[in-house]
């Protein structure tokens, strides 16, 4: 009972977090705001762990764990129903849009800008602790499909579609879901002893001990002792039997700590895990972004993708560090060389990603000048062109029309078109007057130069490079994946027994401090200084972004790559200390 309550609080808890990264692209647009700001957003649920969870590692081991765990998870099942709680204050959501009406009629009728001269605005545990991931993503995947006011509106009136950079989800439905996930998950606990019995104390497992430790005590060599001794702390007698006081382990806090940081390769460890997470919170919060922008896909797809390719990636690498633990019987220096290969071969096929990339979309005036040439543009004058210089267009829409000529045109106005026919999503506008500055329609009649609602798709070569980069990303991921195992017995065997307890919690809770917090903080930057097209507030302020330089997006996420180079450098010094512990001669 006690393993299955485990799992699923693992589930949950994965659930929720993995939700929250799948949503992050929904709540940017529905409250219009930055990457930094989003990461901000992000980064606070690790901000709420830096409050208690050194003091609950420590006091935990020796109070009522069930409790503590149930406990846990009302806390976290009310601030996933927080979450949610502003969709039910916040107001429809009116996507900004350059049109001053929609015909109620299929109908030509001059509606546009260029007419009017206006402008509106408008391990096992954890193994099974990754479906939550992969669920979350699928169901963030599913949310992002379904319109976020779906039962207050009409959805026949939305002139837009979930592939549409306006386009908001209903990102409030999983908080919900995860929020009554927690509440199921914690009531077990409730019910729960204390303690269960040790399973060490069974007839067969004193039997191995005493096997284990009369083998050890006949090696003749002192470095196959010092590591048996190393490789077999666990093994040695409850060390917590006895009642002790609050105030005798108050006492004993700071000497554990003096005791721990005073471990080399515990803080090699640690500083390795710190470097790792860095990079994959980074990645991963902006993935479905960064294939949106790179690749042209859309944010569910993308979403969608991570939890049924990448995350199981995850998951069987997992499973296979653990099984070349078993299958070849590694020491602990054996893990330490599979984690500095794994990191190895990551770096390689992430740094391999950057090379496979598909051109920017072609919007005129930002990507490419309305001519027809390749120029990158953040300049918002850029937009304008003598064939819309007096259409009194704003500046600031964002509500962008594909012409025939392939491409996309950041408002109707601004590709000088006059009159429509349609209505929501089957307008379609003529007589756009920019697409004649293309040398290749000015043979056309101004009859024949029309628009549709919605940004070009990409080129046809476009889908097979994305083919190309999810193979690769799905390697890496498995790839990295297979040193986590490892990884976790190296730092379970670097310290005693006593310590074992404190020196998860200090992990985790310097790894989400300064691995879980700053990461979509920074990277958000980043993302930010590669927006070519800002969205606008109806209250007239910077909204988000609705389009990037994706070659610029790209050459940004390349500083992941470099955090697995100082993984390896970080793995091959802990390899080396290892060595200089156990006594072992260099390879």
């Amino acid at each position: 009972v006690k393993f299955s309550s485990l799992s699923f609080v693992y589930f949950a808890k994965a659930f929720g977090g993995s939700y929250m990264k799948s949503s992050i692209t929904q709540i940017e647009r529905r409250f219009d705001i930055p990457s930094s700001l989003i990461g901000v957003i992000d980064g606070s649920f690790e901000m709420g762990n830096l409050l208690v969870i050194a003091f609950v590692s420590y006091f935990g081991a020796k109070l009522h764990r069930p409790r503590l765990i149930g406990i846990g998870c009302l806390i976290m099942a009310a601030g996933a129903f927080l979450t949610a709680l502003p969709h039910l204050f916040q107001g429809r959501y009116v996507y900004e849009t350059s049109l001053s009406h929609i015909p109620e009629e299929n109908t030509t009728e001059s509606i546009l800008p260029c007419l009017t001269n206006t402008s509106h605005l408008g391990i096992h545990v954890q193994t099974v602790g990754i479906l939550g991931p992969m669920f979350g993503f699928m169901f963030g995947s599913f949310c992002a499909k379904i319109y976020v006011d779906i039962g207050s509106v009409d959805l026949e009136s939305i002139s837009i579609n979930h592939k549409d950079s306006r386009w908001v989800g209903a990102w409030w439905l999983g908080f919900l879901v995860t929020g009554f996930l927690m509440l199921l998950a914690g009531i077990p606990f409730w019910f729960l002893p204390k303690s269960l019995p040790k399973q060490g104390k069974s007839p067969n497992q004193k039997k191995l001990n005493k096997e284990i430790v009369t083998k050890s005590c006949s090696d003749t060599t002192e470095e196959v002792k010092e590591q048996d001794s190393f490789l077999l702390e666990d093994n040695n007698e409850d060390h917590g039997s006895k009642p002790i006081s609050m105030n005798a382990m108050a006492k004993d806090f700071g000497p554990s700590l003096k005791r721990l940081f005073t471990n080399k390769v515990y803080l090699l460890v640690l500083l390795t895990s710190l470097v790792a997470i860095n990079g994959f919170i980074g990645m991963i919060t902006f993935k479905p972004k960064y294939m949106e922008q790179v690749y042209g896909q859309s944010p569910s797809k993308a979403i969608f993708l991570i939890g049924v390719m990448n995350l199981p990636a995850v998951a069987f690498g997992v499973i296979t560090g653990g099984f070349l633990m078993k299958r070849f019987k590694l020491s602990i220096l054996g893990a330490a060389r599979i984690c500095i290969i794994a990191s190895l071969l990551s770096f390689c096929l992430l740094l391999s990603q950057y090379f496979l990339y598909c051109d920017n979309s072609q919007v005129a005036g930002l990507t490419m000048t309305y001519q027809g040439a390749s120029e990158v543009s953040y300049e918002q004058e850029s937009l304008l062109s003598q064939c819309n210089m007096g259409c009194s267009c704003s500046l600031k829409h964002w509500d962008p029309v594909c012409a025939s000529n392939g491409m996309t045109y950041a408002s109707p106005c601004l590709a000088g078109c006059q009159t429509s026919t349609g209505i929501g999503k089957e307008m379609v506008f003529h007589n756009c007057t920019c697409m004649g500055e293309l040398t290749e329609e000015l043979s056309l009649s101004p009859s024949n130069r029309s628009a549709i609602l919605g940004q070009c798709p990409r080129k046809g070569d476009c889908d097979w490079m994305f083919k190309l980069y999810m193979a690769i990303s799905v390697m890496g991921a498995f790839v990295s994946a297979c040193g986590a195992t490892p990884g976790y017995i190296v730092l379970l065997r670097s310290i005693s027994h006593d310590l074992k307890s404190l020196a998860l919690g200090m992990q985790t809770l310097i790894v989400r401090t300064l691995g879980g917090i700053p990461p979509p903080i920074y990277f958000g930057a980043l993302i930010d200084r590669t927006c070519l097209k800002w969205g606008s507030k109806r209250c007239g302020g910077q909204g988000a972004c609705r389009l990037y330089d994706s070659h610029a997006f790209r050459y940004g996420q390349l500083r992941d790559g470099w955090t697995d180079f100082v993984i390896i450098y970080l793995e091959t010094k802990n390899l080396s200390q290892l060595r200089s512990v156990l006594y072992f001669e260099p390879m």
